[in-house]
């Protein structure tokens, strides 16, 4: 059996609401909120990055396991957001786990499913025998150009997995991957804040991209949406997953556990994942979940989880954690993310 063995989670304190964002700009926060259905977003420190995030959640993950430092031999960092263009955050994050040197580390980049298509590679090398062990993190501290549409949205937050095959608590039943050369969303080499192409990001991207994959691993392992009692789905906004869960055959009931953007904004490489350690909290042994992450670019990794009966030792408690949480002003947002 492979899959997710322990996992966990960083959610920075700091909050700015929607309403901080949209008063500064003069528009209207109930308009901008009906829209996006986003309320608040979670802002990194001006002293956190994607790469102190990334430790935070991959202590959490690591803390009730006891491994050797040569266990691990795989790190695999996902982010739009490293902290170096030249230099890999996925052996900085190595030596500050005190890891042995005898491993496999690369940065993954592939915009917001970096650390989906990063879970696959992971899953492959376990089951290859490589490593009994795979760590897979998702960090990013997502930023926006000022009074752009992404700025209510963009956020940060890191989540960390560890893949294996003994005490799985979460089995990967299936997997499969959609992938075109649509160009939605970039930001090329020495430019600061990301372009993207509007209404462009949504139906011949997103949506696509999604059914397709999600499409593919129900008629591949004959499920129907009706077989599972979660469904994850990248969430740009809060409007995007609610209208693919519909669009494939899910009911809310399905989705709403997942709905992290709501109240977190989109962390980017995290968000998906971050909607599954939501779910997590609640889950119960033999529950079937399914999860499509998205990337622009453009690509879709589908997964279906099952969860045994080892997640009662590991289950983190996450809505109590996010819950604490400090609200800042748009000047004091601007200064944490460096952009005054």
């Amino acid at each position: 059996m492979i899959g997710i063995v322990s996992y966990g989670f960083y959610i920075p304190k700091y909050r700015i609401k929607v309403e901080d964002i949209a008063n500064t700009w003069g528009k209207n926060p109930e308009d901008v909120k009906k829209s996006l259905k986003v309320k608040e977003k979670a802002v990194a420190g001006n002293d956190e990055d994607s790469l102190t995030m990334a430790y935070e959640s991959t202590s959490m993950a690591l803390s009730d396991l006891k491994l050797k430092n040569d266990d691990i031999k795989v790190i695999f960092f996902g982010s739009e957001t490293p902290p170096y263009v030249v230099n890999p955050a996925s052996t900085i994050l190595g030596e500050f786990l005190g890891i042995d040197h005898n491993y496999l580390a690369y940065d993954t980049q592939f915009a917001c499913k970096a650390a989906t298509g990063a879970m696959i590679s992971a899953g492959s090398l376990v089951k290859s025998g490589y490593t009994n062990y795979a760590l897979v993190v998702a960090s990013d501290k997502a930023n926006s150009k000022p009074h752009d549409p992404l700025e209510y949205t963009a956020a940060s937050g890191s989540t960390a997995f560890l893949i294996g095959k003994d005490d799985v608590i979460l089995e990967i039943i299936d997997q499969t991957s959609f992938s075109s050369d649509t160009p939605d969303f970039w930001r090329r080499e020495g430019i600061r804040y990301p372009s993207h192409g509007g209404r462009f990001t949504g139906k011949p991207s997103y949506f696509f991209h999604i059914q397709e994959a999600a499409k593919s691993l129900l008629s591949k392992t004959k499920m129907q949406p009706s077989d599972f009692a979660y469904s994850i789905f990248h969430m740009p906004n809060g409007k995007f997953p609610r209208e693919i869960a519909k669009s494939l055959g899910f009911v809310p009931t399905q989705i709403e556990l997942s709905l992290t953007v709501d109240y977190l904004g989109n962390s980017y490489t995290a968000t998906a994942l971050t909607g599954l350690v939501s779910v997590l909290e609640k889950a119960k042994t033999g529950d079937l979940i399914l999860l499509a992450s998205y990337g622009s670019g453009a690509g879709s990794d589908a997964f279906i989880f099952k969860v045994t009966n080892n997640l009662d030792k590991r289950r983190r408690v996450f809505k109590r954690i996010v819950e604490d949480k400090r609200y800042i002003d748009y000047p004091n947002y601007l200064k944490f993310m460096g952009t005054i």
